[in-house]
């Protein structure tokens, strides 16, 4: 399974050692130090839109509202920090966020 996240954020922290407690291999992958590539982001933008981005993140109140209109696509690929965290994935199957919904979906 891969995770992607920064390593500073509570809830990635929270996510990973709760999958791990799960019996699941977690890789990290931080988004700043390692970002996704065009086509890293497509199915996960194809999976969740724009709720793939983080609109209550201090990076998006940095933001300009001239680059709050830009894609989504094209906002992470400049401000992958601006990702909603955590991403899970293992295979095709992928989760966005750390919610009730996020820990059934791998049965934990």
């Amino acid at each position: 399974m891969i995770l992607y996240g920064l390593p500073t954020c509570d809830t990635c922290r929270k996510a990973k050692k709760a999958l791990e407690a799960g019996g699941y291999t977690v890789t990290f992958r931080d988004v700043r130090k390692e970002p996704l590539t065009t086509e890293e982001w497509a199915p996960l933008l194809a999976e969740f839109g724009e709720a793939l981005v983080n609109r209550r993140s201090t990076t998006w109140r940095g933001l300009t509202e001239a680059e709050r209109a830009a894609s989504a696509a094209a906002l992470l690929a400049e401000h992958p920090a601006l990702m909603k965290r955590p991403v899970c994935q293992e295979g095709e199957t992928v989760s966005l966020g750390w919610d009730a919904k996020a820990r059934a979906m791998w049965k934990l």
